[in-house]
């Protein structure tokens, strides 16, 4: 039997390969024998990813709504993928930090743009019906979004902007948590008392967020900024992505998805409440969350008019 030069060299690498892990070339070589060859459907999982939309009423609309919300999680979970590249690259090079970077920002432009689906993809009268099968569930309760914010900046830039000056790097995580901006859409700071849409979100994601508030402490974004030459941080076109990135998903974003609610939670028509009981106009508001990923970047102007609708 003759085997190409090209094919012993390959044969060579996959035995190279195996036996660095200790492993029998032989039997990997055997096994590619009885395996089935793959297709689309099986390596997409077609069939599982398109059987996970269940409805709980009988309205069509309902499945829009649906759909959209679960390829907005897929696309957090694509952007959660680019952090983590920037996150854990050693002796991170500008160029690979400013490529991962427009991605990100790639897919967000996407989410924002995204809204006219679910904004003009259902009718108001179905939404107001189905909406009230998922109380109290709520978009708020997304736990993915939760840890862009915790992989995009210094956590203070997370925290409620009226206690700020009451915490630093050396606040232990848990007191930190307890301030974040979001717990203000869900508990009342006088009473301390939290709703049930906050007590189960907590329930299921706490630990995980406490986990990760520490792990990203020094390796989120603007930090790896800061670890580029100081030269590259002060080239224009890496600043301009910088904030488009932060303006993007703090402005842009969080504008379009409150404009949708608008339409359909007050539009006179419902309770104007939403499912989970926050008071959702404050809480998705820019200009009262102050939420800004990387303040460093803007200037004292744009900084007092952050979210400030023209």
């Amino acid at each position: 039997m003759n085997i190409s030069e090209n094919t012993e060299a390959i044969l060579k690498q996959i035995e190279l390969k195996y036996e660095s892990i200790n492993q029998k070339t032989e039997t990997h070589l055997e096994g590619l024998l009885w395996s089935k060859p793959i297709t689309y459907w099986d390596y997409i999982q077609t069939d599982a990813l398109l059987n996970l939309q269940i409805q709980r009423t009988t309205l069509p609309d309902e499945m829009v709504f649906i759909m959209y919300h679960q390829v907005n999680e897929l696309m957090f979970k694509m952007i959660l993928w680019e952090m983590h590249q920037i996150s854990y690259s050693q002796d991170i090079k500008t160029d690979f930090f400013a490529e991962r970077l427009t991605r990100i920002s790639r897919y967000f432009d996407m989410l924002t743009t995204s809204f006219d689906i679910m904004g003009d993809g259902m009718e108001v009268d179905q939404y107001l019906k189905f909406r009230n099968t998922l109380t109290p569930a709520s978009g708020f309760q997304s736990a993915q979004y939760r840890l862009i914010e915790f992989s995009s900046t210094d956590l203070i830039n997370l925290i409620d902007h009226r206690y700020r000056a009451s915490i630093d790097r050396n606040t232990p995580y848990e007191h930190a948590f307890e301030h974040l901006y979001w717990q203000a859409a869900g508990k009342d700071y006088q009473t301390g008392k939290k709703s049930f849409l906050l007590e189960e979100f907590e329930r299921k994601y706490k630990g995980v967020f406490l986990r990760h508030m520490e792990e990203y402490n020094t390796i989120n974004i603007w930090q790896k900024f800061k670890q580029l030459p100081e030269v590259d941080q002060k080239n224009p076109d890496l600043i301009q992505a910088m904030r488009h990135f932060d303006h993007t998903v703090n402005i842009t974003w969080v504008m379009g998805h409150l404009n949708a609610a608008r339409k359909y939670i007050d539009n006179g028509q419902g309770s104007g409440e939403a499912t989970g009981g926050s008071d959702w106009k404050k809480y998705m508001h820019p200009k009262y969350q102050r939420r800004i990923f990387f303040p460093e970047l803007w200037n004292a102007e744009e900084l007092a008019n952050w979210g400030v609708e023209k």
